[in-house]
C-alpha cells in the first residue's frame, strides 16, 4: 500500500496509469467518520473507510457476475479528506483490506465537541472528522 499526497487517484483510475495500481472503477463510495473523544485522528479515518462500505454488499464478486473476474482480483483505493495540520499523526497502515493506494488530500474538520472529558482521554474539546472516498474495481 503506497499513500500519496497530491491529486493523483482520480487520474490512475481514469487513465490506468500504474502497472499494479490502475484498475476498472465499478463504483465509489463515500462516507464520514469522527473522534469526539481522544482525539484520534486515524481513529476518525478508520470510522470514514468504515461508513463508506458499511451499507454495501458486493455479490459481483463472489457469483461470478462480472466475467472473468473473481473476487480475488477485487481492488481498492482510499482518498481521505484530513485537516492539513493531522495529516502527520495520521497511520495510514492502520487502514486494513486489499488497498492498492490511499492518498491523503487537505480536507475533513476540526471543531469543537462542546465537552472535554479526561476519563475518555481528551486532551481537549477539539472533535476530529475525516471524510472517505472508498473506490471499488478490479
Amino acid at each position: 500500500m503506497s499513500s500519496l499526497t497530491s491529486s493523483t487517484l482520480e487520474s490512475d483510475i481514469q487513465s490506468g496509469s500504474g502497472s499494479d495500481l490502475s484498475m476498472k472503477l465499478l463504483f465509489v463510495e463515500m462516507g464520514v467518520g469522527y473522534d469526539q473523544h481522544g482525539q484520534n485522528i486515524t481513529a476518525a479515518a478508520m470510522r470514514a473507510c468504515r461508513d463508506a462500505i458499511s451499507s454495501n454488499s458486493i455479490p459481483a464478486f463472489r457469483r461470478g457476475s462480472i466475467p472473468g473476474v473473481s473476487f480475488e482480483q477485487m481492488k481498492l483505493q482510499i482518498k481521505l479528506g484530513v485537516p492539513q495540520s493531522l495529516q502527520q499523526s495520521l497511520d495510514i497502515d492502520k487502514i486494513n483490506g486489499k488497498i492498492l493506494k490511499v492518498e491523503v488530500v487537505d480536507g475533513g474538520l476540526i471543531c469543537s465537541s462542546g465537552v472535554h472529558v479526561e476519563e475518555m482521554g481528551d486532551k481537549n474539546d477539539d472533535c476530529y472528522i475525516v471524510n472517505a472516498a472508498v473506490y471499488v474495481g478490479y
